[in-house]
């Protein structure tokens, strides 16, 4: 079997990833595990594509250090609804943001 090369990681939010199978579903059928991953991405995905874009640059714009596109991802994803519920997010990569930063965040997610 031929060696694959990566070329380039990017973490994706699922409404990117959602309109990206939605796009590749056009032109071929799906197996099993690519339906099970439309299926969660279907249930999960809170938000337009378009939308949770336009809130992952507003988050990066604040420019809070150590906050890298992994974590903003997972945090675009959650939604979470309170300070409590960020900070949650935010522990399993270790990260700690100061208070008033975690309501900046908070601010962009609604």
């Amino acid at each position: 079997m031929g060696e694959i090369e990566i070329i380039s990681e990017r973490p994706l939010i699922l409404p990117e990833v959602k309109e990206m199978l939605t796009e590749v579903k056009k032109n071929i059928e799906f197996g099993f595990r690519a339906n099970k991953t439309m299926e969660y991405v279907g249930l999960f995905a809170k938000q337009k594509s378009s939308e949770a874009t336009e809130v992952k640059k507003k988050i990066e714009e604040l420019n809070i250090m150590r906050l890298k596109d992994k974590v903003i991802a997972k945090v675009i994803d959650l939604q979470p609804d309170d300070a409590e519920s960020l900070k949650m997010i935010l522990a399993t990569e270790n990260i700690t943001v100061k208070q008033e930063d975690l309501g900046k965040i908070l601010e962009c997610l609604t």
